[in-house]
């Protein structure tokens, strides 16, 4: 998709969050790609970065365009760069000048850093009760981990994730996404809007607080039920589910494909297109529970038929008998999918320095206020003076503030 035409900020177009602006003190992924969301959605996303290279993800790779981190144009669109040193008094200064006519304030610095700024939601709350603070750390802002650094590996060994990841008797395995990271961003967002929906009501600001170690937990809905209800303690099953059967990849004469047959229904369809009637008279497979009980004997019962015929004769079968399906695909063969070209999950952008870039398109489509792409990713400091003219600052100020080093 060619979105060329919803790329310029003077596109008049309304949005869910039009007039709603965000200060972004986040950097790597789990802060930004919150800040990104909120953006998406028509928010004035304000992204404070430090001197000398800014958000760490600008240097990540490779892959560079033209200079520019393929990764930080990846989840930077839609916000406005402006470079502080939060070393100095005066650039603390023009944090708190920003956030007093600011609705929104998201951060996931190391843990203390902003405390020790008198930028902590405390403080920050005094300047601007009416603010939402949104806090985004490995661990959450209590505990005994509070102030410890995490990363999204780190997040994904102790939440349990790893555990569950990979084939039996495989080495500890993570899942091939940063998933507590954009987890923690996507909780991010949710408590922010919560936050902003609850202070329309009452006026008040609050503090939003989520982790990667919480972000991990929070998505082990089946794991977490055997382990609750059983006692027994989860490990990994491949592709399979933890509670349905025949649910996972099965190996075909020329590759895999996806089974999806949890309920009975789907069960006694797929046996009849795959000619195993006998599966319906076996007792081990009567039903769901029984089948996931006994899933390495059905797995192995199933598996020589399935190696008989191709991936696309198994699909074409199974999607004519309405049983969910399909082939596993690698990232240039998601991207000219028929459904995901249909559904925009590509789209261009026009960066000032990198030039035409591809971008994820929007996952969530809303009918009158659609997300809508105001602006690429930005360059480093690109609209310190514009935002520091819009907060009063005067040019002699502005230009004072740039040859010092306080905003370059």
């Amino acid at each position: 998709m060619d979105n060329s035409e919803t790329s310029s900020p003077e596109i008049a177009q309304t949005s869910a969050l039009d007039g709603v602006k965000v200060i972004d003190c986040t950097h790597f992924l789990a802060g930004p790609f919150c800040t990104m969301l909120l953006g998406d959605m028509g928010a004035d996303v304000i992204k404070i970065e430090k001197p000398n290279g800014g958000d760490d993800t600008r240097r990540a790779g490779p892959p560079f365009v033209n200079g520019e981190s393929a990764a930080f144009l990846g989840i930077n669109r839609n916000k406005r760069s402006i470079v502080l040193d939060l070393k100095s008094a005066a650039g603390v200064e023009i944090v708190r000048r920003l956030v007093r006519d600011a609705d929104v304030f998201v951060q996931n610095l190391r843990p203390g850093t902003l405390e020790r700024l008198s930028l902590g939601y405390e403080e920050v709350h005094a300047l601007n009760p009416a603010l939402v603070y949104c806090t985004v750390s490995g661990y959450g802002t209590t505990g005994p981990y509070k102030d410890r650094p995490n990363f999204d590996l780190i997040a994904q060994g102790m939440s349990g994730l790893m555990s569950v990841t990979g084939h039996p008797g495989g080495p500890p395995t993570k899942i091939g996404v940063p998933i507590t990271d954009l987890n923690a961003g996507m909780y991010a967002a949710y408590g922010v809007l919560s936050a902003y929906v609850s202070r329309l009501r009452t006026g008040e600001g609050q503090q939003v607080d989520t982790s990667l170690l919480e972000a991990g937990i929070a998505y082990t809905f089946g794991e977490s039920a055997v382990f609750f209800e059983s006692g027994r303690v989860p490990g990994p099953i491949g592709s399979a589910h933890p509670l349905a059967a025949p649910y996972q990849a099965l190996a075909t004469s020329d590759g895999y494909v996806n089974v999806g047959a949890p309920n009975q229904a789907n069960w006694e369809r797929l046996c009849e297109v795959i000619g195993r009637l006998d599966l319906l008279e076996d007792a081990r497979f009567a039903s769901n529970a029984a089948r996931v009980e006994n899933r390495d004997a059905l797995i192995g019962a199933m598996q020589p038929t399935f190696a008989g015929r191709t991936t696309a004769e198994w699909i074409k079968a199974m999607e004519a008998a309405g049983i969910p399906c399909g082939p596993i695909k690698d990232m240039a063969e998601v991207y000219a999918d028929a459904q995901v070209i249909a559904r925009d999950m590509m789209l261009e952008m026009e960066h000032p320095v990198a030039g035409t870039v591809r971008n994820i398109g929007f996952p969530v489509k809303l009918s009158a206020t659609p997300p809508v792409v105001q602006r690429p990713a930005p360059t480093l400091g690109q609209h310190t003076e514009e935002v520091l003219a819009e907060h009063g600052y005067s040019q002699d100020e502005i230009v004072a503030f740039r040859d010092t080093g306080i905003a370059p």
